[in-house]
């Protein structure tokens, strides 16, 4: 198969969470214990720093890995979804996985996929894990796509866990409390593997701390341990946290024994973007109108994204904005400003809600705008109406800022 027929086949043949929601999703980690083994574990040949957390996973990655690129390191990374091109989830020092590579690994092993019905997310972690092995790299840092319990990644033994912060998001599996999402992020923690808090909460600390116990593993809340913070290219104010978490990290990676500098940690900080490729956080995309896109999508997320907007001046806003059909509504559209022109649209995915469905629910709130027929037409509809001195801002779901950039 060419490239383009090797992910089509991925996509439209395997169960895809990013595309089908609920009915892809899969509590059980047999079938990728399955593939580790018809793989001869490969997971078992690099060192790895495992991610989960509600909000900042993705950036505390690319964080990660900047800084061990910085020095010196073979460095994989794993990440979920991919905005633009596939093997954005797969890459080492900054450089996606080849296309060669893609297609050669599905064609090994797509008989062992028919026969045991694999997902999407199970056999790209299975890709993963292979070509990190393969490559030899010095270590990977490998962020939870769901949860943490009943991840497909969860199956790697690290030098340190890491759990960014706990929110409420995608509840109708992790549960309806901070308490119960919880537990399932913390599944993450590894008998005497250490593991980094990025957040403080009071529903949870007690959770981990116990399950940190349980598993002798020594546990360290970053926002109570790190005071000095360095700057990063990563723009937005809610990016500190982030850069806390990183910190401490990088802290018990150098007591293990990683040679890591105070320049590299800077450097790193400073190159994310240059080093990893990383799309998609507080981006600016144009000047004159100032366009500004960024990922958050749930509750947690969207009130520090929502923060850093009301810092920005302007003369009008424009917001281009759309949402998945399983997204809780209710739970951010307070965090909105009323004083905005709204883009209604649906992101080009069968989960995507249909933008008039979206524009009434807005409109009960005050909220006001119109609907469009795709992304694309509303974020053009934007542009064409703004003035120089006015800003657009384009965001409420992953899909639609991948459609712009």
């Amino acid at each position: 198969m060419t490239y383009q027929k090797t992910l089509n086949w991925m996509f439209s043949q395997l169960p895809m969470y990013q595309k089908q929601g609920k009915i892809a999703f899969k509590k059980d980690l047999s079938n990728t214990l399955k593939l580790s083994k018809h793989l001869c574990n490969p997971e078992l040949n690099f060192k790895s720093i495992h991610v989960a957390g509600t909000n900042g996973k993705g950036s505390t990655s690319h964080m990660l890995a900047s800084v061990l690129q910085e020095a010196g390191y073979q460095v994989g990374l794993y990440t979920s979804p991919h905005l633009k091109d596939f093997r954005e989830r797969i890459k080492i020092n900054g450089k996606l996985v080849t296309k060669q590579f893609v297609i050669g690994f599905i064609k090994r092993n797509k008989v062992f996929f028919d026969a045991n019905q694999l997902s999407f997310f199970e056999m790209t972690v299975g890709m993963a894990f292979d070509y990190f092995s393969k490559q030899k790299v010095d270590i990977a840092v490998i962020e939870v796509g769901l949860g943490g319990r009943l991840d497909s990644t969860n199956i790697i033994t690290p030098e340190v866990s890491v759990i960014t912060n706990i929110g409420l998001d995608h509840t109708q599996f992790l549960g309806n409390t901070l308490g119960e999402i919880a537990v399932e992020k913390a599944g993450i923690i590894k008998l005497n593997t250490p593991v980094v808090i990025g957040e403080t909460q009071n529903e949870t600390t007690n959770v981990f701390k116990s399950i940190a116990k349980n598993n002798n593993s020594q546990i360290v809340f970053a926002d109570n341990n790190i005071s000095a913070i360095y700057q990063s290219d990563l723009i937005g104010s809610y990016q500190t946290k982030n850069i806390k978490t990183v910190l401490q990290t990088i802290k018990i990676l150098q007591n293990k024994g990683f040679k890591i500098t105070q320049k590299n940690i800077e450097k790193g900080l400073q190159r994310v973007i240059k080093n990893t490729g990383l799309l998609g956080r507080w981006q600016v995309l144009h000047k004159n109108p100032k366009v500004i896109c960024d990922t958050g999508h749930n509750r947690d997320g969207l009130i520090y994204v929502m923060k850093q907007l009301s810092q920005e001046l302007f003369d009008n806003l424009h917001i281009v904005f759309g949402v998945v059909n399983d997204k809780d509504i209710q739970s951010i559209i307070d965090l909105l400003p009323k004083q905005a022109t709204y883009y209604f649209c649906k992101p080009d995915i069968p989960r995507g809600l249909e933008a008039n469905q979206l524009k009434c629910v807005f409109n009960d709130y005050g909220l006001h705008g119109e609907a469009y027929s795709s992304v694309s037409q509303a974020y053009k509809t934007a542009c064409k109406l703004a003035n120089p001195n006015d800003l657009i801002f384009v965001g409420g779901s992953t899909f639609v800022v991948a459609e712009i950039i």
